[in-house]
């Protein structure tokens, strides 16, 4: 090394920081090609005594530096917190490994054991994590509580080597008693995908113990969502939950709705730039209006939100004592949506900027390119909005409660729903309640088309409209009777038939008639009806009307009842 090489060296070094156990050369740009020109950084590693930290983060580190960096750090059994972020800028990607297993052999030579790895920043893909594979598997990793793997290329290979690492890790630090309970874990930026999500799921439900999750720009979509929601569900002390810039859609969306149902400490949600959409905002609104007791910030900027579905989530979180952020920033509004959620929002501080606002949706008969991913039909509605005491899809094992069998359904019953008619309901007589039993929250397009075949048949014939009603009455009731978050997802799903909002996928809208309307009036009424989802109801009709025209007698009997309701 020539001698002004040196001299730069020594001046940067000069410049560590020293303290609290803590040994830093961060951000000192230092190129550390070979043994020669770490003299002075090993000298000073070895030379401390107790260390706890080291900061190597801002460099560049060669294979042989590597090496001799390892050499020092194999008595240094005191070590806890590895920041080693940014540190091979301008190497060959084939170096990164063996570098890496240098100093993971390292520390597992001395017997450190680990609170905190961040490896962020290095762009060594899924061969960078077979370099920390067997580190991450030692007793060195038996006490690790965050990894940080920002940025770093993973990819979907890279994923499923990691997320092996960590439930082999679980599944020996378990043995010996104490197991692994890891608390934040960093992995955006890091292509991921379905496959990679899903893998990883299945080590944070192992675990659970995690406190903080991002995820961010990982391409991950609703299958890849889903798993993560199952996992998210046995970690209860969550509080952080950052998956922006994936693609949720509605499935997405619902079954982590379902999930946050289950957690009590989350005070952070980010899922800006999700494709969220308007069914999914309105499933995290009836979240928001029944559980997540301390959240302070919610992102939903991007998402596709109409007006209507942003205002549902702002009257759910009006109420939210701990609520400081509301993103809701590049969605659909409109100008005069702008300006009706900011009115809404009774805390003006709490709603972030609408400066990127995409304006009102245009009118479109499609749903198109973000269903390349999507394999299902839309029939896919009963799987959405399951609930406990109902079918729940975790994985893709479908679960049953020790809910009793529903009751057989008499043919005549069937008969009336395969070819409705005011003829065949009035010959049921008392039994025509029992339709009821056909009617299911985690089925929530069944229960929405049986409901509108129903009400299409009303008449102002006292005898039909008795027996029309009252099988309404009855249908209601069992489907409101729930959680806010099956009701919504029902509303919703009927709102989307009535063509009250865009929905996802091939939903076939339903020509509407009067009576469809008449009922839902007489409905609103009743106490079964909770006030917030007649709310929700007014939010839709009352910004729809032109969907509406049809009816424009019944639309103004159900506009006046549900203004009373909701005041």
């Amino acid at each position: 090394m020539a001698s002004d090489d040196i001299a730069l060296l020594a001046d940067a070094l000069s410049k560590t920081h020293v303290g609290d156990g803590e040994l830093s050369f961060k951000g000192l740009g230092l190129k550390l090609d070979d043994a020669q020109s770490v003299e002075e950084l090993v000298r000073d590693i070895e030379q401390f005594r107790g260390l706890r930290a080291l900061r190597l983060e801002g460099n560049t580190v060669g294979v042989e530096a590597a090496q001799a960096i390892a050499k020092a750090l194999e008595d240094k059994d005191q070590l806890q917190r590895c920041y080693w972020s940014d540190m091979f800028t301008g190497r060959l990607r084939s170096e990164i490994p063996t570098a890496l297993k240098s100093l993971g052999s390292a520390l597992m030579t001395a017997g450190a054991r680990l609170t905190e790895l961040d490896l962020s920043d290095n762009a060594f893909g899924p061969d960078g994590v077979k370099g920390v594979e067997q580190l991450l598997k030692s007793p060195s990793c038996h006490s690790l509580r965050e990894l940080k793997l920002n940025n770093c290329g993973v990819g979907i290979g890279g994923g499923k080597i990691l997320a092996e690492a960590l439930i082999d890790c679980h599944r020996k630090s378990l043995a010996h008693g104490s197991p692994l309970r890891l608390r934040v874990f960093i992995a955006g930026r890091n292509r991921l995908e379905n496959e990679g999500a899903s893998a990883l799921a299945k080590a944070f439900q192992l675990m659970g113990s995690l406190e903080e999750v991002h995820m961010p720009q990982n391409g991950i979509n609703h299958a890849g969502v889903m798993a993560l929601a199952s996992a998210m569900r046995h970690n209860p002390d969550l509080r952080v939950l950052n998956l922006n810039d994936n693609t949720f859609t509605k499935r997405g969306t619902i079954a982590m709705a379902q999930a946050l149902r289950h957690l009590r400490n989350v005070q952070v949600i980010n899922f800006g730039d999700c494709l969220v959409r308007s069914e999914g905002a309105i499933a995290l609104a009836a979240v928001l209006r029944e559980g997540l007791p301390v959240l302070k910030e919610i992102n939903l900027s991007f998402g596709e939100i109409t007006e209507a579905a942003a205002l549902v989530v702002a009257q759910a979180v009006r109420d939210k004592p701990d609520m400081e952020k509301v993103d809701l920033n590049g969605n659909c509004l409109g100008e005069e949506g702008c300006d009706a959620l900011r009115e809404a929002m009774e805390k003006g501080d709490m709603l972030g900027s609408l400066s990127d606002d995409e304006g009102e949706p245009e009118d479109e008969d499609d749903d198109q390119d973000d269903h390349e991913n999507e394999e299902e039909d839309d029939d896919d509605a009963s799987d959405d909005c399951n609930e406990d005491g109902e079918i729940l899809k975790e994985n893709g094992t479908t679960k049953k409660d020790d809910s009793p069998e529903k009751p057989q359904s008499s043919a005549e019953i069937m008969s009336f729903l395969s070819c409705p008619s005011a003829e065949k309901l009035l010959q049921l007589g008392e039994t025509r309640t029992n339709v009821q039993q056909q009617v299911h929250a985690s089925d929530p397009h069944t229960a929405a088309e049986i409901l509108l075949k129903i009400s299409s048949l009303y008449s102002e014939q006292p005898e039909t409209k008795t027996a029309v009603l009252e099988t309404i009455d009855a249908v209601l009731k069992k489907l409101l009777s729930g959680s806010d978050l099956s009701s919504y997802c029902f509303l919703s799903t009927l709102l989307v038939m009535m063509g009250l909002l865009k929905g996802e996928g091939k939903v076939k809208k339903v020509p509407l008639v009067p009576g469809q309307l008449l009922c839902l009036e007489h409905a609103v009424q009743q106490e079964y009806f909770p006030q917030h989802v007649a709310l929700l109801l007014d939010t839709f009709t009352s910004r729809n009307s032109e969907a509406l025209e049809s009816c424009s007698s019944a639309r103004e009997r159900l506009s006046s009842t549900l203004e009373k309701k909701c005041h």
